[in-house]
């Protein structure tokens, strides 16, 4: 058998899907599960469909479904054909749920919700799972004007068992799965019909999620079963947990996509890698190109644990992408964050200065924003603006030595990083001080912060005319 073939569907293309529901924005586990059904497709060379579950139109919106389309887009996780809405095929939802009524294997339920809640209560007082029990199972005799829910004929006896790919050989006994829902009262169908209906309508081989949707499959792997249907490959994964160990909340990085991107300044690539990393694994790598995983990935290298996110060493990880990344691309990105900067847009020339900057700040960034905020000393206009650290180096003795710096370099006759740096250390060696005691007020003066790329790149970029100006301001003259 080859590896595009199950065993389910012998010869059948790999299909995977993934199918969020419109709630809310993509989370991190959402566009790791997505990511783990895109390269599994892509692999085997199949098919990877994205459809939206919308089924709860009351908490569905359409602003939950541009951030998930947008946050695909962001990872570079395209999808084949169009996106597909679950709300688009209630009719053949519900018509499968009469084939399993004209089979037998399912059945009008006219209980009651109070009846339904004698139950739940009976089962509190004995201590034990409430398992709706119907009287209308093995009734022949329906209530035509009574409002009804239609319900799965489950097995009583025996196990259902599923193979999984990541949690192994996993059995429930039957006698645990109860005759849930397929139809509401109002025709409509429940989660649990619509997507199998989906899945097998889709040709969906593989199902690949989180192992929250565990105790789902063998309800499901029933709905299959009665209606003969191939069964699909499962792979649950575990979900991610904090790094305390924790359930993932919004304290541990819990937040959407897009959050990422426009909020923590990481690019797509770097958080795609972390993602993969995040409970599957290909010997020591971490650093793993988009090719790599294509080359790489597949179920088996999946782990049991829940992964636990560390946002220290996304932001890591980031950096690295940073340094790798294209200079006029970072440009782009860090521009909307230098402007909120300097309160206005960068001219053409201010954005090719901030394109040949690249190469000296981004080896300390981690971040798009850090690096909009570290170049942004580059388009402020004098008097600069001092953080509290700046303003401290310039105390003292500083507007001397900036004004013996001025001198030397305005007789400069070339403007470089090797002979600004030559006139500094000359300046220095002349007053008896160290380098460092001219270089760090001199970055003061030139950027207003305490930090910055190395001074003499500074200089180099902001040009002869600039840096004076600059010197100018801060400096004063012997007495």
């Amino acid at each position: 058998m080859s590896a595009s073939e199950t065993p389910q569907y012998p010869g059948a293309q790999v299909v995977t899907r993934f199918a969020p529901s419109p709630t809310g924005f993509l989370h991190i586990g959402g566009a790791r599960t997505a990511l783990f059904n895109w390269l599994y497709a892509r692999r085997h060379g199949g098919r990877f469909v994205l459809r939206i579950e919308d089924t709860d139109k009351a908490r569905s919106t359409q602003e939950a479904i541009d951030a998930i389309l947008d946050g695909m887009r962001w990872l570079g996780l395209d999808w084949d054909g169009h996106e597909y809405y679950q709300s688009q095929f209630w009719a053949r939802h519900a018509e499968v749920a009469q084939q399993l009524l004209e089979s037998g294997n399912a059945y009008r339920c006219y209980m009651t919700q109070e009846e339904l809640a004698a139950q739940r209560e009976e089962a509190q007082r004995e201590r034990r799972p409430f398992r709706t029990r119907s009287p209308w199972r093995e009734c022949s005799d329906p209530a035509p004007d009574a409002p009804f829910v239609v319900r799965l004929k489950a097995p009583q006896e025996g196990e259902t068992v599923i193979e999984d790919k990541v949690q192994g050989r996993v059995a429930v006994q039957n006698s645990e799965i109860d005759d849930f829902v397929l139809l509401r009262s109002d025709g409509s169908p429940t989660y649990m019909l619509a997507v199998v209906v989906d899945d097998h309508d889709m040709g969906v081989t593989h199902v690949i999620r989180g192992d929250d949707h565990l105790n789902n499959a063998f309800r499901q792997l029933a709905i299959i079963k009665a209606m003969g249907w191939p069964e699909p490959v499962y792979a649950h994964v575990p979900l991610i947990h904090g790094q305390d160990g924790a359930k993932m909340s919004k304290r541990h990085g819990a937040i959407g996509v897009d959050s990422y991107r426009d909020e923590l300044g990481m690019l797509p690539e770097a958080v795609a890698n972390y993602l993969l990393r995040l409970g599957w694994g290909h010997g020591d790598a971490e650093i793993i190109s988009r090719e790599e995983a294509l080359q790489w990935f597949d179920l088996d290298g999946v782990g049991r644990s829940p992964a636990r996110f560390d946002t220290k060493k996304l932001e890591n990880l980031n950096g690295h992408y940073i340094r790798e990344a294209d200079d006029g691309r970072l440009a782009e990105l860090a521009a909307p964050r230098v402007e909120q900067a300097i309160g206005r847009p960068l001219t053409g020339e201010e954005s090719a200065l901030l394109a040949r900057a690249m190469p000296e700040l981004k080896p300390r960034a981690k971040s798009v924003l850090e690096l909009g905020d570290g170049a942004a000393f580059l388009f402020k206009r004098v008097p600069l603006d001092m953080d509290e650290k700046a303003a401290a180096l310039l105390e003292g003795d500083a507007p001397h030595l900036l004004a013996a710096v001025y001198d030397s370099l305005s007789s400069l006759s070339e403007w470089t990083a090797q002979a600004t740096e030559q006139a500094v250390r000359e300046v220095a060696e002349a007053k008896g001080v160290k380098l460092g005691q001219v270089a760090q007020p001199l970055r003061a003066a030139l950027t207003g912060r305490s930090t910055s790329p190395g001074i003499f790149d500074v200089l180099a970029l902001l040009g002869r005319d600039e840096s004076l100006a600059r010197l100018a301001d801060k400096a004063k003259k012997e007495d």
